[in-house]
């Protein structure tokens, strides 16, 4: 039988093992983690949507009409009106025929590789996608194969290689963990010369990215026809829970009948849509929250040059501090929050080795003072931690 105890202790050695720690209120930039007061920048709301007011008067109004859970699978009775009307809002808003709501966005990776592909096509990925989009490609039955990060080149000349087969390329919008965003246009030009399938997954972009929020298409000036198929979470930008596919009526229609992460899950809460519903609004009404937003990434990036820290090509709320090794990650962690400040340590191997990072995430609640505040601590604590001294 395999030691677990021994693996575990290994994976503390090497600083890579990981702990929880316990929000005691809501998400917003001050929080409560373990029992005391933080200033916190590893949330995914990035446009302070997930305490709003009206959003959460809103799941409350769903509770109030449709109780606490959906009860069952879209496809037996959970697929209320309330279902129903957020994917055809969702479908508006991305500019597509149509959309699907999945539980999560994993859940909706995995829906779309394995109901697309059989055993004989090609995945081909960016090396630095998100787990969900690797493990969709590893699960589909395709034969899997990895391109370098962002090179489009590279993936036009792996689907030269597999001209007589169905291939689909699986990229993120918005990378999670380096913040930049892929060639799309690049991408799309190699998948329309080659007749495959461009899958984006933009989990990060939607609501944050472009005039109107929609996300690394819009930004890009990338034509919605180039990208089939879409992808988008609600846990992020938009402050709830749950994912969505958004694509032509036949690929929805596809993954009704095909995607067994659709088929086979519980629907989300009721509640959780009409929430959804109104962040939408607020997301497509209150275009100052991406202005701030883009602001405050401006101040960052301009105080992490002035005191020297490395920086990625990030272009959103996503803002890594590039540490290098794993201990040195955590040590930054830790006398970070010492000073009452919360940033995750990013280690492999959710990152490649020696690429290990404090990942910095900006929110539209956020304030100036907030940033001038981050600037500070890390100006003393990263220099220390990176040469392993504190």
């Amino acid at each position: 039988m395999r030691d677990l105890n021994a693996a575990l202790a290994r994976r503390r050695e090497q600083g890579l093992y990981r702990s929880r720690r316990i929000l005691g209120g809501p998400q917003t930039p001050r929080q409560q983690i373990d029992g005391r007061e933080v200033l916190s920048f590893c949330s995914n709301d990035y446009l302070g949507l997930a305490n709003h007011p009206e959003v959460v008067a809103a799941f409350h109004r769903g509770i109030d009409h449709y109780g606490a859970g959906s009860g069952s699978a879209h496809l037996v009775n959970g697929h209320s009106a309330a279902h129903e009307a957020l994917e055809e809002e969702l479908a508006d808003f991305v500019g597509r025929p149509r959309a699907l709501l999945f539980s999560t966005g994993y859940m909706a990776n995995l829906g779309v590789a394995t109901a697309l592909c059989e055993r004989g096509d090609v995945v081909l990925e960016d090396r630095l996608n998100h787990a969900s989009l690797l493990d969709a490609g590893l699960l589909s039955g395709a034969r899997f194969q990895r391109y370098a990060h962002a090179d489009a080149v590279e993936c036009e000349r792996r689907l030269a290689s597999h001209q007589d087969k169905h291939a689909l390329i699986l990229t993120d919008g918005l990378f999670s963990m380096d913040g930049d965003v892929a060639p799309l246009a690049e991408l799309a030009a190699a998948a329309n010369k080659h007749d495959a399938w461009l899958v984006v997954d933009d989990a990060h972009g939607l609501g944050v990215l472009g005039e109107a929020g929609r996300g690394t298409l819009e930004y890009l000036g990338v034509d919605d026809a180039d990208v089939p198929v879409l992808v988008g979470t609600l846990g992020k930008g938009f402050g709830t829970f749950g994912a969505f596919v958004a694509g032509d009526d036949d690929l929805i229609e596809t993954l009704i009948q095909q995607a067994r992460t659709y088929i086979y899950t519980t629907a989300p809460p009721p509640a959780v849509a009409e929430a959804t519903r109104q962040s939408l609004r607020l997301i497509r009404e209150e275009p100052w929250r991406r202005a701030h937003l883009q602001t405050l990434i401006k101040q960052l990036r301009k105080g992490a040059q002035q005191i020297g820290l490395e920086l990625s090509n990030a272009v959103g709320p996503i803002q890594p501090v590039m540490i290098g090794a794993p201990e040195a990650a955590v040590a930054c962690s830790e006398q970070l929050l010492a000073n009452g400040i919360l940033i995750g340590a990013i280690r492999p191997p959710t990152v490649p080795a020696g690429t290990s990072r404090l990942r910095i995430t900006l929110s539209a609640s956020h304030s100036a003072d907030d940033v001038e505040l981050l600037l500070n601590a890390l100006s003393t604590i990263v220099p220390l931690c990176a040469q392993a001294e504190c």
